[in-house]
């Protein structure tokens, strides 16, 4: 582990079958990343967010999150650590109003859920952080409207501000902009964008517009194995990774992608 690595996976393998999805998997993760996972369908990202996630655990090797080895501690204890997986566990409770999902968010991280029940939305300790996560996604004015009938780009962002509530130090995110249009898109860069340096980010996104506009780094997975751990430049020029999937891809992204309009869609990696 790295004196400045936030998280440090060391040596992480996971078979299914006698097929193994991650293969000796070591990489170090610095604290206020946002580092981009990439690979071809079947190269074991989600696999590796699962254990980081606790929701698989490891064959062998080990996961150490701020100096201490949680390779075995359990999915539900590790949010309380500060680790929080976006868009697969989180759930919208679609006939509670935007505020209300954030608030049993802000509860949960408090150790209080239950108290949701009784007048929860008058207590300015758990509605003041709901608003400041809502506002940080853009979603603040849909408050007190029903959450149902957001679009699917809005159920994103309102996940992403129950991640935020909980005063997450480590994000992992799975396919963010998946299913997006590309004004949702842009919204959901935008406000990855601005995370910046505050969190520590795990990604993993099959568009490469996105990852290179985000990525301080990127790490690429072939086969379960890291191939290449580098900035996004040198992930880019990098021919192993070329032959490996992305090929003449990379030609296509621009070598400083525009914030305002990430999101001119190039073909998909994954």
């Amino acid at each position: 582990m790295t004196a400045k690595a936030l998280l440090s996976i060391v040596n992480l393998h996971k078979s299914f079958g006698g097929v193994a999805a991650t293969k000796q998997v070591s990489l170090d993760i610095v604290k206020g990343e946002i580092h981009a996972i990439i690979g071809p369908n079947g190269a074991g990202k989600t696999t590796l967010v699962s254990q980081l996630a606790g929701v698989l655990l490891p064959d062998s090797g080990r996961i150490l999150f701020q100096g201490n080895d949680i390779t075995r501690m359990p999915a539900h204890r590790r949010p309380h650590l500060g680790i929080a997986r976006s868009f697969q566990i989180t759930s919208i409770i679609l006939d509670m109003t935007v505020l209300e999902n954030v608030l049993l968010a802000v509860q949960a991280k408090a150790g209080h859920s239950y108290r949701f029940w009784a007048n929860s939305g008058d207590d300015a300790s758990l509605v003041e952080p709901a608003m400041a996560s809502l506002e940080q996604v853009g979603l603040q004015d849909q408050a007190m409207q029903m959450a149902g009938p957001l679009s699917h780009g809005e159920h994103r962002q309102l996940e992403m501000a129950m991640v935020l509530a909980t005063n997450p130090v480590l994000i992992l995110l799975d396919e963010p902009t998946a299913g997006m249009g590309q004004e949702d898109s842009s919204r959901m860069v935008r406000t990855l964008q601005a995370l910046k340096g505050s969190r520590t980010i795990i990604l993993v996104e099959h568009d490469m517009n996105t990852v290179f506009s985000l990525a301080d780094r990127i790490t690429v997975l072939v086969e379960g194995q890291v191939i290449a751990t580098a900035d996004p430049d040198a992930i880019r020029s990098n021919p192993r990774v070329r032959q490996a999937y992305l090929g003449e891809e990379l030609d296509s992204i621009p070598s400083e992608p525009h914030a305002e309009d990430p999101m001119a869609k190039s073909p998909s990696a994954c």
